[in-house]
């Protein structure tokens, strides 16, 4: 069953060049792949993000991806030491606080990559 198996995010970008300097420089992930067409990195455990070529990117401005970590705060704070903007929201339902929001459950934050998806990060309570 597909349970059994880890699965690996895909993303598009328009511009790959920019997509790979952004995950390798700014987010610090480790290519293991790279092609013309696409860039693969590696995550935590036997997870990766690929970032695929694509002619017109993202059409959503939902989260596409999340990585699961063990403290939100000290991510954002060293996302932002490397230059990323971490999103600010003040809408019915979700409000940030320097770059965080209490979802009930968990505590998440998010960036926007150069291909335009948003990419959170989460930390569950308790």
């Amino acid at each position: 069953m597909l349970g059994n198996y880890p699965i690996d995010v895909v993303l598009l970008a328009t511009d790959l060049d920019s997509a790979k300097d952004f995950y390798t420089n700014k987010v610090g992930l480790r290519v293991v792949n790279d092609s013309p067409d696409a860039v693969t990195f590696k995550c935590g455990g036997d997870s990766n993000l690929a970032i695929t070529k694509s002619t017109v990117g993202t059409k959503d401005d939902q989260t596409q991806a999340a990585f699961r970590v063990a403290d939100v705060r000290a991510e954002v704070a060293e996302l932002r030491r490397r230059g990323v903007k971490i999103e600010e929201y003040d809408m019915p339902g979700l409000k940030t606080q320097d770059g965080i929001a209490d979802i009930g459950f968990a505590w998440m934050a998010w960036f926007i990559d150069p291909g335009k998806n948003c990419i959170g990060m989460i930390q569950l309570k308790g």
